[in-house]
């Protein structure tokens, strides 16, 4: 009988490693009946979502940049850089996408954008440490507070959004809901309690709606 618990905390074990992996893709859309996942939901290799006759949803690689479109009825499972369909339909294209900035820790970015910040010369180009493909950039950030977004290249433009800790999810605030994009080929510093990160917007970006993994700036 003293073994019983020790045989539960196995199984428990053996159950739950694949949803402590990192997130490898970003649930961007949702219609119908999907079960196992929501709107804006990070996903981990091994996971399974559902989907019934009028579901579809469309999952973004974090580092692959593989956006894709998936009908039901079927299933999903997520793998590391493309998922597999059982029923389903799926279509895949590639988007643009910073995959370098996937694997980056807030901690991280922090340190290294205050050395770039610090380090600015008169004449010099700011360092990016990430690139957004859409001028109306994600912003991830918890909480409540002050996000501040500064162009480097071109002191003056500035930019102070309150968060109020209502953001989508409680995490994700989008400047594409504003009438304040960000100008392309700009490069500029967010800044939201201790975390920072040095970020260039990409001279094609456009305003508004876009990939979500495109437009991702990770804060958190």
């Amino acid at each position: 009988m003293k073994t019983a618990p020790l045989m539960v905390a196995g199984w428990i074990a053996l159950a739950t490693p694949a949803f402590a992996a990192p997130p490898v893709a970003l649930v961007e859309e949702i219609q119908g009946d999907v079960t196992g996942a929501e709107l804006m939901d990070y996903v981990v290799p091994g996971q399974h979502i559902k989907l019934g006759p009028d579901g579809a949803l469309v999952i973004s690689y974090l580092k692959s940049c593989r956006r894709e479109t998936i009908g039901g009825p079927g299933g999903v499972t997520v793998g590391v850089g493309e998922s597999k369909v059982e029923g389903a339909t799926l279509k895949n294209d590639i988007v643009n996408c910073d995959a370098a900035h996937a694997e980056a820790t807030a901690p991280e970015t922090s340190e290294v954008a205050a050395t770039i910040v610090r380090g600015i010369a008169p004449d010099s180009a700011p360092i990016a440490q990430a690139i957004v493909y859409g001028a109306s950039p994600i912003f991830e950030v918890n909480g409540r507070g002050i996000l501040v977004v500064e162009r480097l290249d071109q002191p003056g433009d500035r930019q102070q959004v309150e968060i109020s800790g209502r953001q989508f999810k409680g995490r994700f605030y989008d400047f594409a809901g504003t009438s304040h994009p960000l100008t392309p080929g700009g490069t500029y510093v967010a800044s939201f309690g201790t975390s920072r990160i040095v970020f260039r917007v990409n001279p094609q970006a456009k305003a508004g709606p876009g990939p979500a993994v495109g437009r991702l700036i990770r804060m958190n």
